[in-house]
């Protein structure tokens, strides 16, 4: 069955009209994934047994009268660093090469309490540390667009699986644009939300105070409701909001007329791919034509937006990923006769060079003589940022920028040049710093046809705005419905 044309949410409706069944469908999920595994490399796990016991319940839930999901049925897959209980969840490193945990996130609980059936595990770079899916273990996953270039990262699986129509959508988690790049580079669409909204219960940690789950998919319609599935408060997770009732039923009414849009004067700067800024200056027209006001505002810390991510999450990183020394679980090196030679050792042969890196970069910050000029600095910095963008959302509904400064770029094109690929997070790192809820959405194509994307991003824990207005405009085009290889 050819489902690459349907939505998550058309396809849970002929589900529920028996128009087609679950088991059926999540065969055919099954079939692609496995047909593009050698091409794409897009998954670390394809767990045909689970994926069919999953379809098979949720058909007998179905067919008792359960009242499930909108999307319930729907072939999906998980990024793989969230946890499944039972499957593979290595993070794309040899250092959890052998970790199946015992419990599920939070995230995929509720998702198989709403009738999820996921098919398997999405490859990502290594630990989350990266923006091009070049660096797990695993090896580099491809983009369906051009299968010679990257397809962003680190949640670079989860956006082409989408892209290449074996998951109808997928988890994916951002600590500086994880979700949003790799939705540009791939053509689909992914919402990043407010820190809090989902809980990073079961998410292995890279940096705690940036990271979040988020959805990919299609479009956004589909994006709001797994979004509405998987937020909310938890007992595992204390930084997870409370009290607060995500309902996004009102988004899609395509009526955004009074809209107030703000673009930060520094993103058309140089620097910008030029193809890039011109698909997204016409969207800015199309916005306009649905009756937004669009106007620019002074944003000073663009520039110091990636020296100071990079300072704050490779500081969180080396704490959190201190635990893996080979004593525990995980990777555990041969041949040693100490417990220090052990660490040492398990840690040199378990981390790949991108990771080491930034461990070594936050021990360096976090360290005696460093920690004032450059952690404490990158925390002013942050609250900087953060008073930046309330100032515009005091005068504007949404920021706009482009999702990423260029369309995807080659496989091996800036992986030996971390500077280079750490500034393509230049308008998404900052959302993350803020703690915003944030969304990329297709807005066109280069000459060559890759896909160019667009970032919404809204007040805190008002996803609710972004989504009417991402509707809005694809009510309105048809970026989002096109599949790899029809651009033109």
């Amino acid at each position: 069955m050819d489902f690459s044309n349907e939505t998550a949410i058309t396809l849970g409706a002929k589900i529920k009209a028996k128009e087609v069944g679950v088991v059926e469908l999540t065969k055919s999920a099954l079939e692609k994934a496995k047909a593009s595994a050698d091409k794409l490399n897009i998954y670390t796990l394809i767990d045909e047994e689970t994926a069919l016991q999953q379809a098979e319940e949720v058909q007998k839930r179905l067919d008792s009268g359960e009242e499930l999901s909108p999307i319930a049925g729907v072939p999906m897959a998980v990024k793989d660093n969230i946890c499944t209980k039972g499957q593979l969840t290595s993070c794309g490193s040899k250092m959890l090469h052998n970790y199946k945990p015992t419990f599920d996130a939070t995230s995929v609980v509720k998702l198989n309490e709403a009738g999820a059936v996921s098919i398997g595990k999405l490859n990502m770079d290594e630990f989350a540390m990266g923006s091009s899916t070049e660096t797990s273990v695993y090896g580099v996953t491809r983009n369906p667009w051009d299968i010679e270039r990257v397809p962003g990262g680190s949640s670079g699986g989860s956006a082409a699986a989408v892209a290449d129509g074996s998951a109808v959508y997928t988890l994916g988690s951002d600590t500086g644009g994880s979700i949003r790049q790799p939705c540009s580079f791939c053509g689909v669409t992914g919402i990043k939300p407010t820190y809090g909204t989902v809980s990073r219960y079961g998410l292995i940690a890279f940096a705690s105070g940036l990271d979040q789950i988020g959805p990919v998919a299609r479009n956004i319609e589909d994006a709001a409701h797994i979004l509405q599935i998987t937020a909310g408060e938890d007992v595992h997770d204390s930084t997870a909001v409370r009290g607060h009732k995500f309902d996004f039923s009102g988004s899609f009414s395509g009526d955004i007329k009074g809209m107030k849009i703000g673009i930060p004067k520094q993103c058309f700067a140089e620097g910008l791919d030029e193809e890039v800024k011109k698909n997204v200056l016409q969207a800015v027209k199309e916005l306009e034509k649905l009756g937004c006001t669009v106007g620019e505002f002074d944003f000073p810390f663009l520039d110091a937006a990636i020296p100071t991510y990079y300072v704050i999450a490779c500081a969180e990183a080396s704490s959190n990923l201190s635990r893996y020394d080979g004593v525990k679980y995980g990777y555990r090196a041969e041949g040693v006769d100490n417990i220090g030679d052990l660490i040492t050792k398990s840690r040199a042969e378990g981390f790949g060079m991108e990771v080491k890196r930034r461990i070594m970069l936050g021990t360096f910050v976090l360290s005696s003589g460093h920690f004032d000029a450059y952690y404490l600095t990158g925390l002013k910095v942050r609250k900087l940022i953060h008073q930046n963008f309330a100032e515009a959302h005091k005068n504007f509904d949404l920021v706009l920028t482009p999702t990423a400064p260029t369309p995807a770029y080659k496989i091996g094109e800036n992986i030996s040049d971390p500077i280079k690929m750490y500034l393509g997070d230049i308008f998404t790192a900052s959302v993350n710093l803020a703690g915003l809820p944030a969304a990329s959405i297709p807005c066109g194509f280069s000459e060559s046809g890759l896909p160019i994307g667009l970032q919404l991003i809204g007040r805190p824990f008002d996803e609710a705005t972004i989504v009417k207005a991402a509707h809005a405009y694809q009510q309105t085009t048809d970026w989002h419905t096109k599949k790899a290889g029809e651009a033109k």
